[in-house]
């Protein structure tokens, strides 16, 4: 049975200029140039660089919305072509002038680690199949130097996909090749397997051996540090044992990472936002050296200019310019999104700036306050959403370093004085008393607690764990040393 009836509902959407906007204010400033340069190409009523004339075209208002049809007779042409006052965008400072320093990097060149591992590959002797199989072992080495695959599930990939019918045998001896190549480990199946690579390529020394011998025969020990069971099982004192140790931690664990780094060459981070400190006053600026200047394409200009001059309009004409003023409204609105973005991103940092003063003055860690999204949210009017936009995906530029936006944001605690202070600061005095700690007698989790509690950081023993971990220290157990 079909019923009819009728029903309100209030809803809020997203316009497809809203949903750009935010999109523009989530780029770092990398994507963001790429952005402009891509609607450049795509939009021919925008154009950047200077104009010819002193003065900027400043064109209407947006007179259609969406997919709105518009009737050629309706467009007020005259609004287009105005030429009466110069945008506030024209007039708004660089943040640069001629004679500052040129903090731009040049990229560098280079071979990636796995071009370097093929040219190594190339002084060996293997039949056609057989540099197939390395080549493929090579392929299969991951950015810090490990395979991560069975001999067994190799054997299989080959088949498939190089149609090359081999056995675990064959793949093992090519293997044995393959891990010769520099730098030592490379090409180990697992962590036990790229240590002892590197040991075996060492000079032979009483400790040398010791060390291999540890790593075949008791790794699951050494990898908990069980140094007493080690000591019993190898027949060894702690003078051997702590030889075995020192050999053992001049090893590289990521034998790939020092030249997987020529992979990601041109992924260097390039700050949104630059603090300095100027006789003792903050000054902020963002990065807009490379944002080309926008404005409307004069030749775009010239053609309204045109069809107002043209007594008689036919309706090629009149679809011309409805095209022509689409897209003088599309220009114009990126241009105000620009101007949107970086007003918003200003207002966003400069808030967040003042709010953590006392940390921008002096670089102290312990004077940054507890802050979320919601207080900077509150002071500058805008969306939670918005920024966390901003700070998820910004880099600034201090004297103490460059950070992620982000990383200035913390929960907070209330000390023993009744202060509220940042958990940044709280992780911080931990890792300064687990540094100071006699490493041959590591504290545990409790006794952190009490220390931490002396100290007038009233957290319990789980908050400690927790901090513990966020800052990359392991258990007590673990950070046992000789």
């Amino acid at each position: 049975m079909l019923k009819q009836h009728l029903q309100l509902k209030l809803s809020q959407k997203l316009s497809p200029q809203q949903i750009q906007l935010m999109k523009l204010i989530q780029l770092p400033i990398q994507s963001f140039e790429q952005q402009i340069l891509r609607e450049i190409e795509e939009n021919p009523a925008l154009a950047s660089g200077k104009e010819e004339t002193e003065a900027q075209d400043e064109f209407g208002e947006n007179e259609a919305d969406g997919g709105e049809v518009i009737e050629a007779e309706d467009i007020d042409i005259d609004a287009y072509l105005s030429d009466d006052e110069i945008p506030e965008y024209r007039l708004r400072a660089q943040n640069y002038s001629a004679d500052d320093e040129n903090k731009q990097i040049p990229y560098a060149g280079g071979i990636s680690f796995h071009q370097d591992l093929m040219r190594q590959l190339d002084t060996f002797t293997f039949s056609d199949e057989e540099y197939r199989i390395a080549a493929f072992l090579v392929g299969s080495i991951d950015s810090s130097g490990y395979i991560r695959r069975a001999i067994i599930d190799i054997v299989d990939d080959l088949a498939f996909t190089e149609n090359i019918f081999t056995d675990e045998k064959q793949v093992r001896h090519i293997l044995d090749s393959v891990q010769q190549l520099d730098p030592p480990g490379v090409g180990a199946l697992d962590l036990r397997d790229c240590l002892l690579l590197q040991l075996k390529r060492k000079p032979t020394t009483p400790a040398v051996a010791q060390a291999i011998k540890l790593l075949e025969d008791q790794f699951d020990a050494f990898t908990k540090k069980h140094f007493t069971k080690i000591k019993a099982r190898l027949k060894i004192d702690d003078e051997e044992l702590k030889a075995c140790m020192e050999e053992i931690a001049k090893l590289n664990p990521k034998p790939g990472a020092a030249h997987s780094s020529d992979t990601k060459i041109n992924a260097q981070i390039i700050p949104d936002f630059s603090i300095q400190l100027v006789d003792g006053q903050l000054s902020l600026s963002l990065n807009g050296r490379n944002t080309p200047e926008l404005h409307v394409s004069s030749e775009y200009k010239n053609m309204l200019s045109g069809y107002k001059e043209a007594k008689e309009k036919n309706k090629e004409q009149q679809k011309a310019v409805q095209f022509i003023k689409q897209k003088l409204d599309a220009a114009r609105w990126f241009i105000d999104a620009i101007k949107q973005r970086q007003h918003t991103l200003y207002e966003t940092m400069n808030t967040i700036m003042a709010f953590q003063q006392e940390y921008f003055l002096t670089g102290d860690e312990q004077q940054l306050k507890p802050m979320i999204l919601k207080d900077i949210a509150d002071r500058i009017g805008m969306d939670i959403s918005t920024v966390s936009r901003v700070a998820n995906s910004k880099y600034v530029d201090t004297p103490y370093g460059t950070k992620l936006v982000k990383w200035y944001f913390s929960e907070g605690i209330t000390n023993a004085d009744g202060e509220d202070i940042s958990t940044i600061e709280v992780k911080k005095a931990l890792g300064e008393i687990i540094d100071a700690e006699d490493k041959s007698n590591p504290l545990t989790d409790e006794e952190l607690m009490k220390l931490m509690n002396k100290k007038g950081y009233p957290i319990a023993r789980r908050t400690v764990a927790k901090y513990r971990e966020m800052i990359g220290a392991p258990v007590a157990r673990l950070r046992k040393e000789l």
